[in-house]
Parts: C-alpha cells; structure tokens; sequence
C-alpha cells in the first residue's frame, strides 16, 4: 500500500494565476500528472486554479516495502526495516521529488514566460507533517531569516502528547524558483537524515541550490552539516567555498560560472524538457554525465547510452551508481557498445537521440556515414547536437594543435556548422535550427554550437501543448 506526502504551494499572481503559476512550474493547471521517483510515484494536480487564487500540490506516494529494500542494499539510517515515518513527513524522499518533478521550475527557467521567473509573487506553503525532533522552534530558525513568515504548531499524538513533527505554513513574497530551491535544501535539514548516500556531488547540489541565500545564512553551519550528513571533510569543503563565494552561482549568473560541459548537459536537458518525447538515446555517452541527469528526471521514460568504447560504458555504469537505483530506475536505462558510423537497428524507435560533442571526434570522410546512421537509419524524431565553435579557441592560447582535445579530427566555425546543419536537415527530411552555449563574445560568438533538428514529418513539432 502506498503512503501520501504532501505539499502544497498557492498564490494570487493577479491576471490568471492559473495559467501563470502553471507556467512556472511547466504543469498545466487542466491535467494532472504523474512521475516515477525513488520507492514510489509523485502526482502534480491544482486543487484549485481560478482568478483568485492557484494552488499546485505535490504528493509523493512511498512504498514502504521498497524503502525497507533500499535499506537492506545500503541506505542510510534514515530508512528503518519496514516501520519508518517516510511515508508520511516531508523529508529527503520529498526534496528528490521536488528537484525531479519541478526540474525546469527549480533552475529558474520559463522559456514561454521568461519575464514571471524573475517575478517575487505572494506564496503560501503548507507542508501537513515536517519533523523537527525536539527543536520546535527549528522551522523559524531555518525559514525566517529568509524572509518567511513562519506558522508551524506541534502536533500531538491522543496517548503520548506532544510528537516531534508539526504542520508548517510558510508566507511570503519570493520567486517560485528561490522558494523551491529552499526547500529542496531544507526539508533534509529539518530531518536530519537522507535516505541515500551522500558524496563530494552533493556539495554541487547544496551550493547550486543554496548559493543565492546560504553564505548569510545564520543557520549556514547547520545547514550545511545536516543536508551533508555530518560528513566532516564534506561540510567543511561546503563552508570553505561559500566562505570563498564560489556558492553565489544561482538564476541569472549561474551560466557564467558553471563549467561550460554543465552548461551544455543544461541546455541540451532544457530542449528534451520542452518536448513530450520521453525515450532518448545519448548517442557517444561517455562518462555517462547527461545519462544520470536523464535518469534522475523521472519524465524521461527509456533511456539509452551508447558509446564504441568499453572502457566509456564501465565509466558511465560507475556514474550512473545503477546498484543504488531503485529496481524502477534500472529498469528505465540500458547501455550498448556500437559504432555511430555503422547503422544498428537497436538504434531504432527512439523519440530523440543526442549527440553532445561528438561528431568531431569522427574523421571528416567518416562523418556522412554517422549522418545516415543517426539521421537516415535510427531516424529519431528529434536530434540535439553540441559542436566546439572553433572561432571561440582564440580566447584558448594554451590549446595544441589548434583543437580543443587532442582527439578532435576537426572544428567547425559558425559558418561551416551553418552550412553542415544546413545540408544534414535537408538531406534526410529534417529542420534545423542553432544556437549556442556558453559565455558569449560579440566577436566570436559562443564556446559551444548546439543544433536541434526536428523531423519535418511530425505533425506537431513534438512540443508539449
């Protein structure tokens, strides 16, 4: 039997609340949805979207026979033999939920609306059941100085008293994206537990998350002590950097910082988001970065990872951590050994297919063989592809032989790439558009091109309605 978790988020954004907040956390108000996430499913529905006011809900049903499997394989001391409270308080297993059903919402992106994500707007969240332990006065100590009004009250069990849990009410005027990432990084804090293993990423995670707030936090060292666990090395390495401000990273300054391989796995992420293609291929995988991303986003449905080298698919099996997954993940993804060059009909039937830096690494008499095997034989609906801009390497005096990887058989400019994308689309019955990634010279252009081609035969784009 599975167990309801719930939260809650509502506003009154003025002139259609509904369709605005709807915008924001790309969940249309009229359908309700469903996700697979760790040990259950998470289901987004609007209780109510009106003129007056629009609430969104996110409930997370766990099940605690696979909480209680977790466990045995290794979870942490959170997830107890069969009787725990996961199932019923906000805790890490709502956090999760949070960062994979609200992905887009949480990064601060609105590719329809860009100007609501920037937008401080009046929120109320209510949360039923949040742990505190025996520190009532924890949810104002964590919320308040973030400009939060704060109501949380104790509650109490008929035969033994007061619980160490409490409904939490949360008001205030933030952006959706700052109110989400608070939470994502404070519902673990309030726990004081996670229900999985916790490494030198998770230092990323909470100084993605909590860069635009935590450094003048003045819970900053219990913050970063309870979302790490108390992993010592960990925690002071989070302390270190917000201290040296590389945690500032956040909404509107976040591309400028962030390595430019995460950029692109970011942009390439946000175009397979604003699809309803759910089953992609990451045609030369790798190391397997973009296939865990893809795995940790619950709307992807079948996932495949493809790379020629043995030795990039054992990398990405250590990435991706699949002895960690829940059997419901493992069973979402799937590697092969094949070579872009050579069609392979186990290629065939996906809805979209990435090629993030690739087709440099293929020698140029070889390239129109990769076209037919991707574009004229697997045939995917939809096919993102990241290039170096070799314009861009004169800001990269160091670079030997002119390339950016001593691999690379070539670089395309912006006009060769132009006239490449061109040919490929017309070619095998696609349209290209192209754009770019990275911090941008008004000279050179950006770092990275990135391409996307959609089949001219689809009748709708394949864009979400």
């Amino acid at each position: 039997m599975l167990m309801p978790v719930l939260l809650t988020l509502s506003t009154t954004l003025g002139e259609g609340p509904d369709s605005d907040l709807g915008f924001l956390l790309h969940k249309h108000p009229d359908r309700a949805q469903s996700f697979d996430v760790m040990a259950g499913r998470a289901h987004v529905y609007y209780p109510r979207a009106d003129e007056y006011e629009c609430t969104a809900a996110l409930l997370l049903e766990t099940d605690p026979v696979e909480l209680a499997r977790q466990a045995r394989q290794g979870g942490s001391r959170a997830l107890g033999p069969y009787v725990n409270d996961r199932p019923y308080v906000a805790s890490s297993l709502l956090a999760v939920a949070l960062g994979k059903v609200f992905r887009t919402a949480l990064a601060g992106r609105c590719a329809a609306r860009p100007e609501l994500a920037t937008r401080a707007v009046p929120l109320r969240i209510e949360l039923p059941a949040v742990p505190h332990g025996r520190e009532p006065e924890l949810p104002r100590r964590l919320f308040e100085p973030l400009g939060w009004e704060v109501e949380h009250e104790v509650l109490h069990d008929p035969d033994r008293g007061a619980t160490r849990y409490g409904r939490l009410t949360l008001r205030g005027e933030h952006t959706v994206s700052a109110a989400l990432n608070q939470l994502y990084v404070l519902l673990p804090v309030l726990d004081d537990a996670k229900h999985y293993w916790v490494d030198q990423d998770e230092i990323d995670k909470l100084l993605r998350a909590g860069g635009a707030w935590l450094a003048s936090h003045p819970e900053r060292e219990l913050i970063s002590g309870r979302y790490l666990v108390h992993a010592r090395p960990l925690v002071d390495e989070a302390l270190r950097r917000l201290t040296d401000g590389a945690g500032t990273d956040h909404e509107d300054d976040a591309t400028e910082t962030r390595p430019l391989a995460a950029q692109r796995r970011a942009a390439v992420l946000e175009v397979l988001r604003a699809t309803s293609f759910r089953s992609v291929a990451d045609l030369g995988c790798g190391d397997g970065k973009l296939l865990r991303d893809l795995l940790d986003d619950a709307e992807f449905g079948e996932i495949l990872g493809v790379d020629v080298s043995t030795r990039a698919l054992r990398a990405a099996e250590r990435t991706l951590r699949l002895e960690r997954r829940s059997e419901r993940e493992n069973r979402r993804i799937r590697l092969r050994q094949s070579a872009l060059t050579y069609t392979d009909s186990g290629l065939t039937g996906y809805d979209a297919a990435v090629l993030m830096e690739v087709i440099e690494h293929v020698d140029p008499e070889r390239l129109p063989a990769l076209e037919h095997a991707v574009f004229g034989h697997a045939r995917p609906a939809l096919v993102v592809l990241t290039t170096p801009n070799s314009e861009y390497n004169a800001h990269f005096p160091e670079l030997v032989g002119g390339t950016r990887h001593p691999d690379h058989r070539f670089e395309f400019d912006r006009a060769e790439f132009a006239e490449w994308t061109r040919r490929v689309a017309s070619t095998h019955g696609y349209t290209a558009t192209s754009s770019g990634v990275g911090e941008a010279d008004q000279r050179l252009g950006q770092p990275t091109q990135l391409a996307v081609f959609t089949r001219d035969d689809l009748s709708d784009g394949g864009t979400t309605s």
